[in-house]
C-alpha cells in the first residue's frame, strides 16, 4: 500500500536546534530525564501494587497515568537518543507512520486520564459519603477502558488518513520525531481532510476534556466556600494540589503551542515545547505524587526500610 501512495521510504529527523558541540551535553541530559522517567514511574507503579493503603481508585488511575507517562517518553526519547549518539537521523516510513499512532493515542490517553482523576477528585470531596459507591471498581476499570478505546479511536483515525497521503521529494522533517502536522507539510497530496480532522477532532480531544476538569474543580471550589474553614481547604489542597500541578504540567506546553498566537517562525519554538511534554512532564509527574502526596510518601519509607 505503501508503495503505491509514496516513493518516500524513509524521513530524515533534523533534530533539535543545537549546536553540534552542544550534542553530546544534551544528548546525556535527555539520557538522565528519560532513565528517571522510566524508574521514577515504574516506582510509583510497585508502590501501588504492593502496599494495600494505596488501593483505591485515585492510586488506580495513577498507575495508570504511571504507565502511559513511560510509554508516551519512550515513543519518542529512544529514538532522539540514538539519533544523537549514532549522527543518523532516519527512520523508515512505517516507524514514522507508526510513531505518530503511538504518540497520538498516548498523548490523548493521558488527558483522559487526567480527566478521570479529576472527576474522582470532585466525588471524593463534594460526596464523601457516597464515594466507595460512587466509585466503584466497575466504574474505574469502565473510565479507563473508555479512555482506551477513545484515544486509540482518534489516533486510528489520524494514522489513516495519514497513511493515504502521497510524499514525493523532501522527505526532511524539521523535529526530532515523526510529529503529524510537519509530515502533512511534506505531504505532495491534498491535506484538506487531515487538517479539517485535526481541527474538529483535534479540538473535542482537547477542550472537552479540559471543560470537564474545569467543571470538577469548579464545583469542588464551590464546595469549600459553603463550608469555608482551614481544615477544609487544608485537606482539599493535600487531595487536589498534585493532581493540578501534573494538569498545569500538561496542558501548559499545548496550550502555549496551539491557543498562543506568536510568529511565522514557529518551528524552533514546537520543538522545544515538544521536549516539555515528551521528557520533562512525565519525568516530573513521579517527584510531583511522591514528595506532595503524604500516603506516596509513607509507602516509599515503608518499602525502603
Amino acid at each position: 500500500m505503501r508503495n503505491n501512495h509514496s516513493s518516500v521510504s524513509e524521513f530524515i529527523l533534523l533534530g533539535l536546534p543545537i549546536r553540534p558541540e552542544e550534542q553530546g551535553l544534551f544528548c546525556a541530559l535527555f539520557l538522565v530525564m528519560y532513565l528517571t522517567t522510566v524508574l521514577g514511574n515504574l516506582l510509583i507503579i510497585l508502590l501501588i501494587r504492593l502496599d494495600s493503603r494505596l488501593h483505591t481508585p485515585m492510586y488506580f488511575f495513577l498507575s495508570h497515568l504511571a504507565f502511559t507517562d513511560v510509554s508516551f517518553s519512550s515513543v519518542t526519547a529512544p529514538k532522539l537518543l540514538m539519533n544523537m549518539l549514532t549522527k543518523s537521523r532516519s527512520i523508515p516510513y512505517a516507524g514514522c507512520i507508526s510513531q505518530v499512532y503511538f504518540f497520538l493515542l498516548l498523548g490523548d490517553l493521558d488527558s483522559f486520564l487526567l480527566t478521570s482523576m479529576a472527576y474522582d477528585r470532585y466525588v471524593a470531596i463534594c460526596h464523601p459519603l457516597h464515594y466507595t459507591t460512587i466509585m466503584s471498581q466497575r466504574l474505574c476499570f469502565l473510565l479507563v477502558i473508555v479512555s482506551w478505546v477513545l484515544s486509540s479511536a482518534v489516533a486510528l483515525l489520524h494514522t489513516l488518513l495519514l497513511a493515504r497521503l502521497s510524499f514525493c521529494g523532501d522527505n526532511t522533517l524539521p523535529h526530532f520525531f515523526c510529529d503529524l502536522s510537519a509530515l502533512l507539510k511534506l505531504s505532495s497530496s491534498d491535506t484538506t481532510v487531515n487538517q479539517l480532522v485535526i481541527l474538529t477532532v483535534g479540538t473535542v480531544v482537547i477542550s472537552v476534556p479540559i471543560i470537564g476538569i474545569l467543571a470538577s474543580y469548579g464545583r469542588i471550589g464551590a464546595t469549600i466556600l459553603r463550608a469555608p474553614s482551614m481544615k477544609g481547604i487544608c485537606k482539599a489542597l493535600s487531595t487536589c494540589g498534585s493532581h493540578l500541578s501534573v494538569v498545569s504540567l500538561y496542558y501548559g506546553p499545548i496550550i502555549g503551542i496551539y491557543f498562543v498566537p506568536s510568529s511565522d517562525d514557529t518551528n524552533e519554538k514546537d520543538v522545544m515545547v515538544a521536549v516539555l511534554y515528551t521528557l520533562l512532564t512525565p519525568m516530573l509527574n513521579p517527584f510531583i505524587y511522591s514528595l506532595r502526596n503524604r500516603d506516596m510518601k509513607e509507602a516509599l519509607r515503608k518499602w525502603l526500610h
